[in-house]
């Protein structure tokens, strides 16, 4: 357990170790961690993301496709609109974390500190 929250704390001989290998393989892009940072409040569509980040709606539905296999996102069927949404709060959790690292990684008094984050 983790005394600080009281969840359990995974052992480095987890049976998961390789699959969160594969997930932390699956975050290596921008465009889809900047799509992670989208669908964090809504749900989207592919052209919206597609607008929201200066890609085409053909590149933003291949990253899609690759993040809906990989379970981190799903989408529901709106007449003939598909929306998209994060499937749980940990992808969204994994990105926050990894960004608040790279705030450390430049130096000083990181903006998570001061509550000044960058969303």
């Amino acid at each position: 357990m983790n005394a600080d929250d009281g969840t359990a704390r995974p052992s480095s001989e987890s049976q998961y170790v390789e699959l969160a290998v594969e997930i932390f393989s699956m975050l290596a892009d921008a465009t889809r961690v900047r799509i992670i940072l989208a669908l964090r409040d809504e749900d989207l569509s592919v052209n919206r993301l597609a607008e929201l980040l200066h890609k085409s709606p053909a590149s933003v539905s291949q990253h899609l496709a690759k993040l809906r296999l990989a379970r981190i996102v799903a989408a529901r069927q709106d007449g003939q609109r598909v929306f998209y949404r994060l499937e749980n709060e940990h992808a969204q959790q994994l990105v926050s974390d990894a960004i608040f690292q790279a705030e450390h990684s430049l130096g000083g008094q990181p903006a998570h500190h001061h509550g000044e984050s960058d969303r």
